[in-house]
């Protein structure tokens, strides 16, 4: 049997997102953002969602670019940090002692110690009531070489990111097994 609920937000799991920006006075910034996702193949394209009231809302629609930085595991703590502290009161990477490091192709920060991350220029921004989504297009990625496949793209086994349970759990969590692969060869069970 299944219950009917309200609409709420809740999609299991929402990837934690950290997102790089500098402020007018060229001072990095970093937030949490769980609500985002990749919005488009070509051009390619991912999507955040951020309330007018951050520091980094400001900066995204002063500058036009940000990052998108993917923490592993064992940066959970700092992950969780940049989400309850405003960059307008605190140094976030001073406190979490994360590292900036200047994007080679964006006006914005990219985090050091994260495994990888996406250098994204604004593209559209949509104003949805609480929070305004912001479409970036993915115009660069770096990462660490340790958790890149032999694709020359990011393992997710490697890179141990960290995901959001939802408002339900106010949890994190981990990646643990590989259930199966996608396409035919999961399809073809069905027959």
């Amino acid at each position: 049997m299944k219950t009917s609920l309200p609409g709420q937000t809740i999609m299991l799991p929402s990837p934690v997102l950290i997102i790089g920006t500098y402020s007018q006075d060229d001072r990095p910034n970093i937030m949490n953002a769980a609500w985002g996702g990749i919005a488009s193949s070509k051009p390619p394209c991912i999507s955040i969602s951020i309330r007018e009231a951050t520091l980094t809302y400001h900066n995204i629609r002063q500058s036009g670019v940000f990052t998108v930085n993917f923490p592993s595991e064992k940066h959970v703590k700092e992950a969780d940090y940049v989400g309850l502290v405003s960059g307008r009161d605190i140094d976030k990477f001073k406190e979490t002692g994360l590292t900036p490091e200047k994007s080679k192709l964006v006006n914005a920060p990219i985090v050091k110690e994260f495994p990888y991350s996406l250098e994204c220029r604004l593209i559209k921004q949509v104003e949805l009531g609480s929070h305004t989504m912001f479409i970036g297009e993915i115009i660069g990625m770096v990462a660490d070489n340790e958790v890149l496949n032999p694709d020359q793209l990011p393992d997710i086994e490697k890179v141990k990111p960290v995901l959001f349970g939802s408002y339900g759990s106010m949890a994190y969590y981990s990646i643990k097994n590989k259930i199966g692969m996608v396409g035919m060869s999961m399809a073809n069970r069905m027959k």
